[in-house]
C-alpha cells in the first residue's frame, strides 16, 4: 500500500456520451465490467454509455449506474495494463455517487450490489424531486459565512462544500429563486443553476430515506480493505454499520468534499488518481491543495500514457 496515493471517483455531472467505450474495446477486464453491468441491470447500460442519447444517459436513474460501471471499468483496465506501476492507495473517496464506486473498489460491497443500490438511489432521488420539486445552484467565489446567512433567510441549505469558492445550495424552486436574489444583493456574482432533477443532499430527500433504508437491507456490506473517507463526516468508514449510516446520511446531508480532501492531505496523501469520466475532482483538489499531484484515468489514452516508460534521468 502506498501511503502517498489515493483513488477518487467522480459523481453525477461528470458523464459524457462515449465514456468507457475505448477501455471496453481495448481491455478484457473492462469488457467484463460492462457485461456484468448489462446482465445485472437487465438492459444494455453499456450502449447508453457508449452511444447515448444524452437525454437518456443524464436521467438520474440511468446516469448513476452508468458512472459506477464506467469508473470501475477504468479502474480494472488500469490495473490490467499497469500492474504494479499503479500504486495501491492508502485511502479512497468518491464525490456523492462516487462514494459507491469507492466502496466497491474497497471491497465493501460487490459491483452487482453497487449497481442495484445506485439504480434504486437514482429512482428514489427522482421521485423525491417529483414529490417536492427542487433543484441546486452552484455559487462561485462567495464565502460560506454570508452564504449560510442567505440560506437561513431563504429557507434553503448548503448541500456541497466542494472547494474554496465552490459551494452548492439546494432547496425548493421558489426558495432557490429567493436565495439567488439575496446572494446577488450580498455580492455573489456567479450563480449557476445545475441540471438536476431535485434538491439533492438536502432535507427534501427525507421522504425517500425509509424506502432506501429498507432496500439496503437486501445488500451485504463488509469491512473495507482500504478505508473510504466519508462524504458526510470527512473521516474514514471502517465497518459495515458506519457505511449503511453514511449512505443514508449523504442523501440528505451536505457533501463535505473540501474537508475530505483536507483529511487525506493531512494523512500524507500527495497524489490523487481520479478514476472515471471527466476531470472535475482534479480541479477541485488543486483548489483545495495546490501542492497535490493529480492524475486522471478516464480512458485508454490515459492508461497508455501511464504505461510509457519514464524518460531516463539527466546526467
Amino acid at each position: 500500500m502506498s501511503a502517498w496515493a489515493s483513488y477518487v471517483f467522480p459523481g453525477q455531472a461528470s458523464q459524457n456520451v462515449g465514456m468507457g467505450s475505448n477501455v471496453y474495446d481495448k481491455y478484457s477486464s473492462a469488457r467484463d465490467v460492462f457485461d456484468e453491468a448489462d446482465a445485472t441491470l437487465g438492459f444494455p447500460i453499456s450502449k447508453l454509455c457508449f452511444e447515448g442519447p444524452p437525454e437518456e444517459l443524464t436521467k438520474t436513474v440511468n446516469v448513476q449506474p452508468a458512472l459506477v460501471a464506467t469508473s470501475i471499468a477504468c479502474l480494472k483496465a488500469a490495473q490490467q495494463e499497469l500492474g504494479s506501476k499503479l500504486p495501491t492507495p492508502a485511502l479512497l473517496a468518491g464525490h456523492s455517487l462516487g462514494e459507491y464506486t469507492a466502496l466497491t473498489a474497497a471491497g465493501a460491497l460487490t459491483f452487482a450490489d453497487a449497481l442495484k443500490l445506485v439504480r434504486e438511489r437514482g429512482r428514489l432521488m427522482y421521485e423525491a424531486g417529483l414529490k417536492s420539486p427542487g433543484s441546486m445552484v452552484a455559487v462561485i467565489a462567495f464565502d460560506k459565512a454570508p452564504l449560510q446567512e442567505v440560506c437561513e433567510e431563504a429557507g434553503v441549505e448548503i448541500s456541497n462544500i466542494n472547494a474554496p469558492g465552490q459551494l452548492v445550495i439546494s432547496g425548493s424552486l421558489e426558495k432557490l429563486e429567493i436565495a439567488t436574489q439575496l446572494a446577488k444583493q450580498k455580492g455573489a456574482r456567479r450563480l449557476i443553476p445545475l441540471n438536476v432533477s431535485g434538491a439533492f443532499h438536502s432535507t427534501l430527500m427525507e421522504p425517500v430515506l425509509g424506502e432506501f433504508s429498507a432496500f439496503m437491507e437486501s445488500v451485504e456490506f463488509t469491512t473495507p480493505r482500504i478505508p473510504v473517507v466519508s462524504n458526510v463526516t470527512a473521516v474514514p468508514l471502517t465497518d459495515a454499520a458506519s457505511i449503511r449510516e453514511e449512505l443514508l446520511s449523504q442523501l440528505r446531508r451536505c457533501i463535505q468534499w473540501q474537508s475530505s480532501v483536507e483529511f487525506m492531505t493531512r494523512s500524507g496523501i500527495t497524489t490523487f488518481y481520479e478514476i472515471g469520466p471527466g476531470t472535475v475532482l482534479s480541479g477541485l483538489i488543486r483548489r483545495i491543495s495546490p501542492e497535490a499531484h493529480t492524475i486522471n484515468i478516464s480512458g485508454a489514452e490515459d492508461i497508455a500514457a501511464l504505461a510509457e516508460p519514464a524518460p531516463p534521468a539527466q546526467a
